[in-house]
C-alpha cells in the first residue's frame, strides 16, 4: 500500500479559553489539513504548569460536531486513563458522530503528573507498556461487539518508540505509528518495526503508515522524511492565539505534490 501525503495540526489544548480553540478548529479545517489532532493530558505541558486545559474526549466529541470533513483525533489518548472498552466505545461514538472521522490514537503514557494528580498508577514505563500490550485486543473486541457498529474499520495510530516493547505493540495492532525523534532514530526505528512485523506476520512497511512531528519548514526536512517513508505529517500549534503559518506552508507543499 502507498499512503498518500497528509498534514495534520495538533491543537494543544492549553493556555486558551475554549472559544479561541473553536476558533482555530475552524482555521484549520479551512486552510486544508488533513486530520486535526489534540492531546490527551489534564495540565499544559509548556508555558504555566497550572495554566487553562481542557480534556481530550470531550473535546473530540465537540470537534466531530464542528467539523465537516478533516479526521479528528488525539495525538495520542493514554491507555492509562480510561478502561479499554470504556475508551472503545467512547471511540465508537465519536465515530458516528463525525461520520466516519475518528482515528483512534492511544500510547502507554508518560506524563507523570497526568497520573499523581487524577490518581492513577504511574509504574514503571514496562507496566504502562504491558497494560497498553493487554488493552489493545480488549479494545478491537469491544469495538466488534458495539450497535450499532463503527461506520468503518476504526483506524489505529499508535504512539511511541520503544525498539522491544511498543513497536511490538505496532506491529501487532496498529494502522499508523507515530515517531518521535530525529531523522536518524526515525529511519532506525522503522526497521525494527519492519522486523517486529516479521516476526509477527504482518508486512508493516506497507500496512503501517509512517507519522511524524515537524517544527521546520517542509523546504528543510520534507524530501528526507518522505524518502523515509513518512506520509503524515503534524504540526504542534499552542494556544492562546494558535498561529497556523506554518501549517499552511506544509499544505502547500503537499498541494504542490502533484
Amino acid at each position: 500500500m502507498t499512503f498518500p501525503v497528509r498534514i495534520a495540526v495538533q491543537l494543544q489544548p492549553q493556555q486558551a479559553d475554549y472559544g479561541q480553540i473553536r476558533d482555530a478548529v475552524r482555521r484549520a479545517e479551512d486552510a486544508g489539513v488533513d486530520v486535526i489532532f489534540n492531546w490527551d493530558h489534564f495540565f499544559p505541558l509548556y508555558g504555566d504548569p497550572d495554566g487553562k486545559h481542557f480534556e481530550c474526549w470531550t473535546m473530540l466529541g465537540a470537534w466531530a460536531e464542528q467539523t465537516s470533513r478533516v479526521e479528528i483525533g488525539a495525538l495520542v489518548s493514554c491507555n492509562s486513563y480510561r478502561n479499554p472498552e470504556l475508551l472503545a466505545d467512547m471511540a465508537r461514538t465519536v465515530d458516528h458522530i463525525s461520520g466516519g472521522r475518528l482515528i483512534l490514537g492511544i500510547g502507554a503514557g508518560w506524563f507523570e503528573k497526568d497520573y499523581q494528580q487524577f490518581g492513577y498508577e504511574f509504574g514503571t514505563a514496562g507496566y504502562r507498556i504491558g497494560d497498553l500490550a493487554q488493552a489493545m485486543p480488549r479494545i478491537t473486541a469491544r469495538l466488534a461487539a458495539g450497535n450499532p457498529a463503527p461506520t468503518r474499520k476504526i483506524p489505529v495510530l499508535i504512539g511511541g518508540g520503544g525498539e522491544r516493547k511498543t513497536l511490538r505493540v505496532v506491529a501487532e495492532h496498529a494502522d499508523a505509528w507515530h515517531s518521535f525523534g530525529d531523522l536518524a532514530t526515525l529511519t532506525r526505528k522503522s526497521a525494527i518495526l519492519d522486523e517486529h512485523g516479521a516476526a509477527v506476520g504482518r508486512d508493516t512497511a506497507t500496512l503501517v503508515e509512517r507519522s511524524v512531528g515537524v517544527s521546520a519548514p517542509p523546504r528543510q526536512v520534507a524530501a528526507d522524511l518522505v524518502a523515509a517513508g513518512v506520509s503524515l505529517f503534524t504540526i504542534g500549534v499552542g494556544g492562546p492565539d494558535y498561529d497556523l503559518d506554518l501549517v499552511r506552508q506544509w499544505v502547500a507543499w503537499r498541494d504542490a505534490q502533484g
